[in-house]
């Protein structure tokens, strides 16, 4: 039997896939998440085989939370479903050793055929979205990517510091350098431009 943890913000949306999943034979949905925070304080106790994970979501992203379980979970396999195919996103996945990119729109037998061979140890990203990755370099650090995020939803400079406990310094150098390297006007310019490319 092979157990999912589903993570997704929108509760209707995890709903339903988990319904879809527990109908599926060898399968079973052992705990759902609204974010990736919430995922890992469950994984410890759940200790499921594969994770399901949504990329955009509060607190914690999908891509976020693929990097930390490669680092403390290795032999969970992670899958990342998205309605966005964005060169950026994948292309993050696949350095996080993402098992499986599925998007939204395919239909349940193309979701439930890639948890088999994710389970299988296959990755499972479509061709055409594979070769978009390749060639679309993400020039942000880390920090420069937290901090433009939060900057994108608004937050002023000392709001930003305090989150990611930093200096106001610190954050309007992080915050400069990606919009040097952006060729932005400013950090919101920055920020979406980082969104669009599947950076953030």
């Amino acid at each position: 039997m092979t157990k999912v943890l589903i993570v997704e913000d929108q509760a209707l949306v995890r709903g339903a896939i988990a319904a879809l999943i527990q109908l599926e034979e060898g399968l079973e949905v052992v705990g759902q998440a609204e974010d990736g925070l919430q995922a890992l304080k469950l994984i410890e106790e759940l200790q499921p085989d594969l994770v399901l994970s949504d990329i955009e979501m509060p607190n914690m992203t999908g891509l976020e939370l693929a990097e930390k379980l490669r680092q403390q979970f290795p032999k969970i396999r992670v899958a990342i479903m998205t309605t966005f195919s964005r060169a950026g996103y994948i292309r993050r996945a696949i350095e996080a050793g993402v098992g499986g990119f599925i998007l939204k729109e395919a239909p349940s037998e193309t979701l439930l055929a890639a948890i088999s061979q994710i389970m299988q140890g296959k990755t499972v990203i479509d061709p055409e979205l594979a070769l978009s990755a390749l060639g679309d370099n993400d020039p942000l650090s880390d920090k420069e990517r937290k901090a433009l995020r939060l900057a994108g939803e608004g937050l002023k400079t000392s709001e930003i510091a305090e989150k990611l406990f930093l200096s106001e310094g610190t954050v309007r150098n992080y915050l400069s350098e990606a919009i040097a390297k952006l060729s932005a006007s400013n950090r919101i310019d920055a920020a979406r431009i980082a969104k669009q490319k599947g950076w953030l």
